[in-house]
């Protein structure tokens, strides 16, 4: 995989993004698309618990929640509506790109189009790096757990579904 000379325009929103934190992460478009955590792990080669998952829950009428789950876990919905103090639901495709300004598939942890509650996978917290979607379906970008945290400005919680 190799990354072509420029990036995409959400892409390069997700690179300013991470500059303007100070994470020295680079968002790295890939010729393959990886839109599920199992696409993203065959094309990084890395496991699926890796992937940090970017999901997008509606929250009351208009609020929306960001949960960035490891790519191996389902969301426990009754665990992130506790975690947030309000009733959370399932968000479509039109809700999703409106709140954070991309499509499902390619939503990453920040450079969003309006702020949201985010709760990030306390699982993910074991690894030394983790792989999340760069705002296109083919772009990605490696970070440290901790500074995932930081630059979302979410916090770590138990959200998994338990097995």
């Amino acid at each position: 995989m190799s990354a072509p000379a420029t990036l995409s325009p959400a892409a390069q929103r997700v690179q300013d993004a991470l500059d303007a934190r100070g994470v020295a992460c680079e968002v790295v478009e890939h010729a393959v698309t990886a839109r599920t955590s199992a696409e993203a792990a065959a094309a990084l080669g890395c496991t699926v618990a890796e992937i940090a998952k970017s999901l997008v829950f509606r929250r009351g009428a208009e609020g929306a929640v960001l949960v960035i789950a490891s790519g191996v876990n389902r969301v426990d919905e009754r665990k992130v509506a506790a975690l947030v103090g309000a009733p959370i639901g399932k968000a479509d495709a039109a809700f999703v790109r409106a709140h954070t300004g991309y499509a499902i598939g390619g939503v990453p942890p920040l450079a969003h189009a309006n702020a949201s509650t985010t709760l990030v996978d306390a699982d993910l917290m074991r690894f030394d790096r983790v792989h999340a979607a760069g705002g296109m379906p083919n772009a990605t970008f490696a970070i440290r757990p901790a500074d995932l945290v930081a630059a979302c400005g979410g916090r770590v919680a138990d959200v998994r579904v338990e097995p």
